[in-house]
Formats: C-alpha cells, sequence, structure tokens
C-alpha cells in the first residue's frame, strides 16, 4: 500500500510511532524483571514470589490479547490503538501506587491484557505500508521499539530503580505511553474498520493447524529466553557479584543482541520464513547452554547474554508466518503471538523458579530455557513436516 493510500504522509513516520508505542511495552515487561530485586525487597516478598509478578503481566497479554482483538474486529486499527495505548499508559502508572503485593499483581495483569492486541493491530498497519517481499522487515522496524527499549528504557528504569525507587520505572513507561498516543493520532493512517471484519472471521484463525503449531513453537521456544532474563539481575548480584550500577550495562548488552537480531534475521526470513525460524531456535538452544557455563565472571557473562538477546528475533518471524497461515483472520492470529510469547514469559519464569525453589542453583535457568528452546525446535520441525505433507497431497491431486 502506497502512503497516499493509507492516508499517511510518510510508511517510516507511522513505523516510528508505532515503534515508540513498542518502547513502552518492551520498557514495562523487561524493566520489571530487572526491578525484581527491588520491589520484592519493598513489597515484603522472596525472588521466586516476585516472579509471580512477571506471570501475572504475562497473564494479562495471553487473556486480553484474544478477547480485545475478537471484539473489537470492527473498529478502525488507528482508533483501536489509540484506546489500547492509553490503558496501557493508564494501567502502568498506577503500578507505580501499588502499595501491597496483592495489588501489584491486579495491576500487573491488568497492564497486560492491551500488550498482544496492540502488537497484532500494528503489525497488521506495519505490512500494509509495504511490498510482499518486506514483511517480515517491516515487522521487525516495528519491533525495534521493543529490543531498543532493552538498550534505554529497561537500563534506565533499572537505574531508576537503584537511585530513586523502583516505582518511578513504572511512571516512565506510562509516560512513554501517553506519547504513543499522541503520535499515533498524529501519523497513523485514518482507514475505516474492514466491512467484511466480523468477531467470527477472525475466530476462524482457530480452525487452522498450523496457526496452533507456530502458537506453540512461541510459547514454548520462547520460553528459554525469559527462563534466563527474569532471573539474570538476580545471577548477576548473587554468582556474578557485580555491583548494582552494573546491571543496566549488562541488560543493554542484551538489548543491543535483541536489536541486532531484529535488524538482520528478518531479511533472511523474507527469503526462507520457517529455515530462518528453526535456526533461530537451534541457535537459542545452545547460547543458553553457553550461558549456563558463564555466570561466574562478568567477562563471559556478558558476550553470553548478548547471544540469548539475538534469540529474541524468533518474535518477529513468528509474527509472519502466524499472518501467513491464519489467512483471512490475521487481525487475531497476529495477537495471538504475543499470547504464545507471554505464555513463555509465564512458563519460563515459572520452571526456573521451581528448579530455584527446589535447590538447584543459579545454574538452573540456563538449563531450563535450553530444553524449552528444543522443545519448541520439536514443534516447528512437526509444523515444518506438516507443510511438506499438505504440499505433497496438492501435488497428487
Amino acid at each position: 500500500m502506497t502512503p497516499s493510500a493509507s492516508g499517511t504522509r510518510s510508511p517510516g513516520l507511522v513505523l516510528f510511532a508505532l515503534a515508540i508505542g513498542a518502547f513502552a511495552i518492551g520498557t514495562t515487561e523487561f524493566a520489571t524483571m530487572s526491578l525484581l530485586p527491588y520491589f520484592a525487597q519493598t513489597l515484603g516478598i522472596d525472588a521466586p514470589t516476585a516472579g509471580h509478578v512477571i506471570s501475572a503481566y504475562a497473564l494479562g497479554v495471553v487473556v486480553g490479547a484474544p478477547l480485545i482483538t475478537v471484539a473489537a474486529a470492527r473498529l478502525p486499527r488507528r482508533a483501536l490503538l489509540l484506546w489500547l495505548m492509553g490503558s496501557f499508559a493508564l494501567f502502568n502508572g498506577l503500578c507505580a501506587f501499588a502499595p501491597t503485593y496483592e495489588w501489584m499483581i491486579v495491576l500487573r495483569f491488568l497492564s497486560g491484557l492491551p500488550h498482544g492486541a496492540y502488537f497484532g493491530i500494528a503489525s497488521l498497519v506495519a505490512v500494509s505500508l509495504v511490498p510482499e517481499n518486506r514483511r517480515t522487515q517491516a515487522v521487525g522496524r516495528m519491533f525495534l521499539g521493543l529490543t531498543v527499549s532493552t538498550i534505554i528504557g529497561v537500563p534506565m528504569a533499572n537505574w531508576l530503580g537503584h537511585a530513586v525507587g523502583w516505582r518511578w520505572g513504572f511512571a516512565l513507561v506510562a509516560a512513554t505511553g501517553l506519547l504513543t498516543v499522541l503520535l499515533i493520532s498524529l501519523f497513523a493512517p485514518a482507514t475505516p474498520a474492514d466491512p467484511k471484519a466480523s468477531p467470527l472471521r477472525e475466530l476462524s484463525a482457530l480452525r487452522h493447524a498450523q496457526v496452533w503449531m507456530t502458537l506453540g513453537i512461541g510459547a514454548i521456544g520462547f520460553g528459554g529466553l525469559f527462563a534466563v532474563y527474569t532471573y539474570l539481575a538476580d545471577i548477576l548480584l548473587e554468582v556474578t557479584q557485580v555491583a548494582p550500577s552494573t546491571l543496566p550495562l549488562v541488560l543493554a548488552v542484551f538489548g543491543i543482541g535483541m536489536t541486532i537480531g531484529n535488524l538482520i534475521i528478518p531479511k533472511f526470513a523474507d527469503r526462507a520464513l520457517m529455515p530462518t525460524a528453526g535456526a533461530i531456535l537451534l541457535f537459542s538452544a545452545t547460547s543458553l547452554v553457553i550461558f549456563t557455563f558463564s555466570i561466574d565472571s562478568l567477562w563471559t557473562i556478558t558476550p553470553a547474554v548478548f547471544l540469548v538477546g539475538i534469540g529474541g528475533a524468533l518474535g518477529t518471524v513468528l509474527q509472519t508466518r502466524l499472518m501467513d497461515v491464519a489467512q483471512n483472520a490475521q487481525g487475531l492470529a497476529a495477537a495471538l503471538n504475543h499470547s504464545a510469547f507471554n505464555t513463555a514469559n509465564a512458563l519460563g519464569p515459572l520452571l526456573a523458579g521451581l528448579a530455584l525453589s527446589h535447590g538447584y542453583g543459579w545454574h538452573a535457568p540456563g538449563w531450563v530455557g535450553a530444553l524449552l528452546a528444543l522443545g519448541g525446535f520439536v514443534l516447528w520441525a512437526i509444523s515444518v513436516a506438516m507443510d511438506r505433507q499438505r504440499n505433497t497431497l496438492q501435488q497428487a491431486t
């Protein structure tokens, strides 16, 4: 779709506005993990219990993505994006005032509700601005907001948490969400809702087996990254024994890995989508094993964290895959991608936390993560086999 057809001055401005929203979401999602030691102390809970706050946000994404996307199927995309980001800013702002652990759980759940629907609709807007052979790159440009948040937003929130209190980290997110509302209102195309759109058409995505397989790849395979990242701050403080002021630097290295991955890997995915996804899963499993053996020294854990971050490009690749296999129900499929990844965000920390609670030590998150990445690769292999079988049957007929 050309800029004139989409009713906007520049696709670049639209992608920038969408990326700022991704920046806000990425900051709250990842910074909460890095702030875990601080709010755990304030709220009087231990690290494994504080991990439930992470899972509450992820559960909100899992629940909100399909419900909001289906219910709002007939709304114009810009209006929906504005509503989603406004709600996101509100609930993150309220997190800054959470007085107890119980309130924090509730508010983090509510904060997660707009997450998946925002990324799903934003992805559809992004791909509508570019030719067919650059779809994954357009999604990757929008996702750069999320990856850059791990370089700038997360370290800034972590610094705020250390310097003036963890509540300011959530205030930063709320302010960025409000900025996104302004930018989307200025630059996003004011296209009318699709007259053929309906909740039933969106729900038709669930009829496709490959939609479920792709969601499974994300839910299992991406859990490895979250298993490690959730407890990275604790590992750095307890095992590597770095100074608190060093945490933002290592977290920024993780973000640099994610950013480089999202700049380079989509170019390969636009040529060979599923082979790229399989390669990322194997790369992630390998990097998570390397991480397991690297945690005793800052000089070894830092490059390992960089490698783990590169594996974050899996989200961009699977986003395009879902839009391919969902046919006419791309909105729900694109949103469910983030339900899958936040299932991973819940599953990875949960399993790693169980391993820690049973006394397996701080090496356990890396091993748990590697097994989850390999589990995702098994599902990827099944999905590829299903594609080949379908193609063979089509050729036979």
